[in-house]
């Protein structure tokens, strides 16, 4: 029987932090009740189906794009990069790859897109499951680092209370400067020397890549 690998991401949309992707092969058999497209599992349930999928799994891969290299590309060339990392990941590599929308162009591991994949494949939803949590994981570690901007509570989406944080407090080391609402609330040197937050500024970003 082909060994069928999902693909799927997280992130794509946010104003802030890294998109992620994960690749997941499943066995033949397996219980994980309640599995479904990210978006439409409450975090509680997630969190449960996070350590489901990696206890059954054959194997999990994953691929992290930082926003500072989001922006030095863009990000659909982003979100390839990070699903091309997760396939490569994977301790077992698949006779084929199902990835979430569209196919991926350049890609060893024959794979074809799937329009709604997180919705009707389950090893799509599995990957779905995987890039979300690990994601958030990771955006709940951004607020103790930045905890001006609300992280924890909206993962760097643009949601109003982000948005009214991002212009009180200018962008921080993990928005993407090239989204055009972190363009327009970037601090200048002399706006960091009037709040008296250059040393802080340092700080932070030392925290993000040290």
């Amino acid at each position: 029987m082909a060994i069928i690998a999902g693909v799927d991401e997280a992130g794509r949309g946010p104003l802030a932090g890294p998109v992620v992707a994960a690749a997941v092969i499943l066995p033949n058999s397996y219980n994980l009740e309640g599995l479904d497209d990210s978006k439409k599992v409450s975090p509680k349930k997630r969190s449960k189906l996070f350590i489901d999928i990696y206890q059954q799994a054959i194997a999990i891969g994953l691929g992290i794009i930082s926003a500072a290299q989001i922006d030095k590309t863009n990000i659909l060339d982003s979100t390839q990069q990070a699903m091309k990392m997760a396939l490569g990941q994977l301790k077992q590599t698949p006779d084929q790859a199902l990835i979430d929308g569209y196919a991926l162009p350049s890609q060893i591991i024959p794979n074809k897109g799937v329009i709604r994949g997180d919705q009707t494949v389950d090893v799509i939803k599995a990957a779905s499951i995987i890039a979300k949590v690990t994601r958030d994981n990771m955006m709940e570690h951004y607020d103790i680092i930045f905890p001006v901007y609300g992280f924890k509570k909206h993962k760097g989406y643009g949601t109003r209370e982000h948005m009214e944080k991002l212009q009180l407090n200018k962008a921080c080391a993990i928005h993407r400067k090239s989204f055009k609402p972190v363009a327009a609330a970037m601090p200048t040197l002399s706006w960091l020397q009037k709040q008296d937050r250059i040393e802080q500024w340092g700080e932070q970003v030392a925290a993000v890549y040290l």
